[in-house]
């Protein structure tokens, strides 16, 4: 019964948070079509009102750990759901994120994503797209912030092992920024596929930076093993261990 109960209010948040997506969206456009700060300002308050209504409807409380980066930076950061990526948004003053080129074509999402000056990628031919990645991310910065990538390219389950991608090493020696790892047990409780959400702490934790100069595979093994230790001692935390034995309910 208490299960059941669970999925039915999972349901209920999913479906409410996508609509007011929509609501947001609208009523933020007019502001937003003639500056970036609109559209900033939507999207942090759309953050911020998922996180208040998963707190209250699911019992899932959010916490952010470690120095939050205010600075020109990379932040290369674990990605396990939509949670994270609401979670280190509503946290930083001006977050930008390396996205799937075709998420530009996503209403709402697409309009305001360009207008906030995300970069899209193209997930095809591989030295092609670290080129132009590269390239996008130059033309933005006239509008300087903390660019998010996702070394992992994509969400990743808990426990679970994928590479970490050589385009991260690339941006980093190009732009010849910090880049501050971050790391995460968000998947615990909001995961990547599914309705079902569950009580808890999810946390995004920003490690100390990783300055530049770094030769290329030096840094991916040190990002690397900072990221993926500080996120097994957050599942752990919670619960869970890489052997997929988990306490969590």
């Amino acid at each position: 019964m208490k299960t059941a109960f669970r999925w039915l209010l999972s349901a209920v948040f999913m479906v409410q948070i996508y609509v007011m997506m929509a609501v947001f969206g609208l009523v933020f456009a007019p502001w937003a079509l003639v500056s970036p700060r609109g559209a900033r300002m939507a999207c942090r308050t759309y953050a911020g009102y998922v996180l208040w209504c998963a707190r209250w409807m699911l019992g899932l409380r959010t916490e952010v750990r470690g120095p939050i980066p205010t600075e020109e930076v990379i932040i290369a950061a674990k990605h396990q759901s939509f949670l994270d990526i609401l979670i280190i948004f509503h946290a930083t003053p001006a977050a930008k994120f390396i996205m799937k080129r075709e998420l530009l074509w996503t209403p709402i999402i697409g309009i305001y994503a360009k207008r906030l000056g995300c970069v899209p990628v193209n997930r095809g031919k591989k030295g092609n797209a670290i080129a132009r990645m590269v390239k996008d991310v130059a033309a933005e910065f006239s509008d300087p912030g903390q660019l998010v990538i996702y070394p992992q390219g994509t969400r990743v389950a808990p426990g679970a092992d994928k590479p970490y991608k050589i385009g991260t090493g690339v941006l980093y020696a190009a732009l010849e920024q910090p880049c501050v790892p971050a790391a995460t047990n968000v998947g615990l409780f909001w995961p990547r596929t599914g309705i079902l959400r569950k009580p808890g702490l999810a946390v995004v934790e920003f490690l100390p930076s990783i300055a530049p100069g770094l030769e290329r595979n030096a840094f991916m093994a040190t990002l690397e093993e900072q990221v993926e230790s500080h996120s097994d001692k957050l599942m752990q935390e919670a619960g869970f261990t890489r052997d997929g034995i988990s306490q969590h309910g």
